[in-house]
C-alpha cells in the first residue's frame, strides 16, 4: 500500500511514457479519474478508462506519443505531498515552464488546471505540474 497515491500515479505514467508503453494501469480511484480527464482534456494522454479486473477498480491510460514515438509529458512533478502540503490562493497560481504546462490544483469546485482556477478566481492545494 503506498502512502501517496497521487505521486504512485505520476509515477507509473512518468515510467511508462520513459519506456515508451502504450498504456499504464494504475489501481483506480474518484480523484485518479479525475486527474486523468484533465490530463486528456489538455492533450497530454490519448485516452483513459476504467475497467474491472478481478473484482479491482483498474484505471487504464494510454499514454500519447508525438509520429517520432517521443512523449508528449516531457516530465510531471508532484508538489502537495502527504507531509508537506502546499496550498495557494488565485493569485499564486503561477505559469509552469513558461506556460507550455499545466498546474492541477484541488479547489472547492473540483480538480481543475491553474488557468481555470484563475479564472474562476479560486486557488486551492497544488497537487502536480505537467509539462
Amino acid at each position: 500500500m503506498t502512502t501517496d497515491p497521487i505521486g504512485d500515479l505520476l509515477t507509473r505514467i512518468r515510467n511508462g511514457s520513459r519506456a515508451r508503453h502504450p498504456r499504464v494501469d494504475v489501481p483506480s480511484s474518484k480523484l485518479k479519474v479525475e486527474i486523468a480527464r484533465i490530463l486528456k482534456e489538455e492533450g497530454y494522454i490519448a485516452n483513459f478508462k476504467v475497467a474491472d479486473e478481478k473484482g479491482k477498480r483498474t484505471l487504464r491510460i494510454f499514454l500519447r506519443y508525438t509520429p517520432d514515438r517521443r512523449s508528449v509529458i516531457s516530465d510531471l512533478r508532484r508538489i502537495s505531498r502527504p507531509g508537506s502540503r502546499r496550498y495557494t490562493g488565485r493569485a499564486g497560481i503561477r505559469p509552469v515552464v513558461g506556460g507550455l504546462g499545466i498546474v492541477i490544483l484541488s479547489t472547492p469546485r473540483g480538480l481543475m488546471t491553474g488557468q481555470a482556477a484563475r479564472k474562476q478566481g479560486v486557488g486551492g492545494e497544488l497537487l502536480c505540474e505537467v509539462w
